[in-house]
C-alpha cells in the first residue's frame, strides 16, 4: 500500500503538469477556432503538420527514454555514464535532422502540400528536435525523483505558450482593427495560423535553458560499447513507439492526401478540433505514465511487483472509465470550448474509448520491456498501426472523418487485445478480472444513461441526470475501492478517531 500511495503521489505532481497544464492549452482549442475560421483551412493545416511532429519526434527518441530507465537502474551500469551517453546520442541525430530539413527544405513543403508555408515546416523541424533532446533531460529529472522542477518546467512552457497565443491571436487582432499602425510592426493578419508554430519555437527555446544543471552531465562521457548495448535494446522500442505514434496520428497524415474532396484541410480541421475535447483521457494516461515507468522499473526485483502491477491496472482503469463518464456526462458544456462549426458529437465517445484502450496497452507493455522481448511490442504496434492504416486508406474516401476515428479504436484494440494474450505466456500477472468486470459494466450502462440522457432531455436536466449517474460511479469507487479516510489530504477528516 505504501507502494501505491508513493505512485499516488507521484502521478498526482506529474499530473499537475501534464493535466493541468494540458487543460489550460485547451484555451488553445477555442481561440483558435473561434480566430481561424473553419472554411480557411487553417486548422487543419496545423493539425496535420503537428501530426507530422509527433512521428518525427518518437524517430528522434529513437526509444531511448525506455531505455534509459532500464539501463540506469541495472546495478553492473553506471546511471551518469547511461545518461550521458544517451545525452549525447540524441543531441547529435537531432541536430543532423535539422540539417536535412533545411538542406531538402524545398522538396519536404511540397511533397506534404504546403510549398508556399516553407517556414512552418523548418520551425517545426527545429521545435521536434528539441523536444527530443528535453525529453531525455526530463527522463533524467524522473529518474531523480524530482517531479517538482519537472512539473515547473511543464507549466512554464504552457504558461508562455498561452499568454503569446493570447496576445497574437486575441490582442493584437483586436488592436489590429482599432488602430493597424499602432501593431503593424509586430502583427501581419496574413500570417495567421502560422504565429501558432513560431511561438511553439520559441517557447521550446526558452525552457532548454532552465536545463543549464542537468547539460553538465554531457561531460560524465560517451562509451561506444554502452552505445551499442543502448541500440540493441532500443531499436525494437522506436518501431513500437513509430507504430504507437502512427495509431494516433497516421489518420491526421493521411487524410488530406485519401480524402477525395477539395475541403480536405477543412475536414481535417473539424476532426482535429473535436478530437482535442476527447483527449483527456490521453492527459490522464500522460501523468500515470510518468510516474509509473520509473516506478516499475525500479521494483522490478521486488517480491511482490507483480501485486503492485495487478493494482496500478486496475486504479487505471478505475479512473480513467470515471474520466470517460465525466466528459460523456458534460459534453454538451465541453463543446462549446470549440466553434459551432468544427462541431461533431460523434467522434468524442469513440476516440474516447480509444485511448482507454491505449492506456491499458501501455500498463500491458511492461511485460515485454521488464522480460528485454521488446520486439513483442513492435510487433503488437505494427500490427494495430497496420490495421488503422487499411481503415484509413479503404474508408475515408466514403465515410470521412468518422472512419478515422474507427480505425484508432480498431488499432489499439488490437494490439491491447495481443499483449495481453501474449503476457499470460511469457509473464502472467493476476489481474483482478472480476473486479475490473464489474467497474466496466457499470460504466456501460451508466454510459447508455448518459447517452439516452443528452438525447432527449434539455440542457439543465440532462446535467442533473448526468451528475447523479457519475456520483453512481463515484460511490461505488469508494465503497468498493478507495474509503474516503483513504484519500491523500482530506482523508485525514473522514478516519475514525
Amino acid at each position: 500500500m505504501a507502494d501505491m500511495k508513493t505512485l499516488a503521489k507521484d502521478t498526482a505532481i506529474y499530473g499537475l503538469s501534464s493535466i493541468i497544464g494540458r487543460f489550460l492549452n485547451y484555451l488553445l482549442v477555442p481561440l483558435y477556432t473561434y480566430r481561424i475560421p473553419a472554411a480557411s483551412g487553417g486548422y487543419g493545416i496545423y493539425t496535420n503538420i503537428y501530426a507530422y511532429t509527433g512521428l518525427f519526434f518518437a524517430i528522434l527518441t529513437y526509444g531511448m527514454e525506455t531505455t534509459f530507465f532500464r539501463f540506469a537502474n541495472k546495478e553492473e551500469e553506471d546511471p551518469k555514464l547511461v545518461f550521458s551517453t544517451i545525452l549525447r546520442m540524441v543531441g547529435c541525430t537531432s541536430l543532423l535532422f535539422i540539417g536535412l530539413v533545411f538542406a531538402f527544405l524545398g522538396p519536404i513543403s511540397s511533397w506534404m502540400g504546403y510549398p508556399d508555408h516553407a517556414p512552418y515546416i523548418w520551425t517545426m523541424a527545429i521545435v521536434v528536435a528539441l523536444d527530443a533532446f528535453q525529453a531525455i533531460l526530463f527522463s533524467y529529472l524522473r529518474y531523480q525523483k524530482r517531479p517538482i522542477k519537472f512539473a515547473s518546467l511543464k507549466l512554464l512552457f504552457i504558461g508562455l505558450n498561452i499568454a503569446l497565443n493570447l496576445i497574437f491571436f486575441a490582442l493584437l487582432p483586436y488592436l489590429y482593427k482599432q488602430n493597424p499602425g499602432m501593431v503593424s510592426g509586430i502583427y501581419n493578419p496574413e500570417v495567421g495560423v502560422g504565429y501558432a508554430f513560431y511561438i511553439n519555437l520559441f517557447c521550446t527555446s526558452i525552457i532548454t535553458f532552465f536545463f543549464a544543471k542537468e547539460l553538465k552531465g554531457i561531460t560524465y562521457g560517451f562509451d561506444m560499447k554502452l552505445c551499442k548495448r543502448l541500440l540493441s535494446y532500443s531499436w525494437p522500442i522506436l518501431i513500437l513507439s513509430v507504430a504507437g505514434v502512427l495509431n494516433q496520428t497516421a489518420d491526421k497524415i493521411l487524410f488530406p492526401k485519401v480524402y477525395p474532396g477539395e475541403d480536405a484541410n477543412v475536414q481535417l480541421g473539424i476532426y482535429g478540433a473535436v478530437v482535442k475535447i476527447a483527449m483527456i483521457m490521453a492527459l490522464i494516461t500522460q501523468a500515470f505514465r510518468y510516474a509509473y515507468e520509473p516506478f516499475v522499473f525500479g521494483s522490478a526485483q521486488e517480491k511482490d511487483s507483480k501485486e503492485t502491477y495487478a493494482k496500478g491496472m486496475k486504479y487505471y482503469i478505475i479512473f480513467t472509465l470515471l474520466a470517460y463518464l465525466a466528459v460523456m456526462g458534460y459534453i454538451n458544456i465541453l463543446r462549446h470550448f470549440i466553434h459551432s462549426d468544427y462541431w461533431d458529437a460523434r467522434i468524442v465517445p469513440i476516440v474516447m474509448a480509444a485511448e482507454l484502450m491505449m492506456g491499458i496497452y501501455f500498463n500491458l507493455s511492461f511485460w515485454y520491456k521488464l522480460t528485454d522481448r521488446t520486439y513483442w511490442g513492435a510487433i503488437f504496434a505494427g500490427i494495430g498501426c497496420a490495421v488503422l492504416i487499411a481503415i484509413n486508406v479503404l474508408l475515408v474516401p466514403k465515410y470521412g472523418y468518422i472512419a478515422c476515428a474507427w480505425g484508432g479504436f480498431a488499432g489499439y484494440g488490437i494490439s491491447m487485445i495481443l499483449s495481453y494474450l501474449l503476457e499470460r505466456k511469457y509473464y502472467p500477472i493476476k489481474y483482478p478480472m472480476k473486479e475490473i468486470g464489474l467497474y466496466t459494466l457499470l460504466a456501460a450502462v451508466l454510459f447508455v444513461g448518459i447517452t439516452f440522457s443528452n438525447k432527449y432531455l434539455s440542457f439543465w436536466p440532462s446535467i442533473l441526470v448526468n451528475t447523479v449517474l457519475v456520483l453512481i460511479f463515484c460511490a461505488y469507487i469508494v465503497k468498493k475501492d478507495l474509503p474516503l479516510a483513504e484519500i491523500p489530504v482530506v482523508g485525514k477528516y473522514f478516519k475514525r478517531k
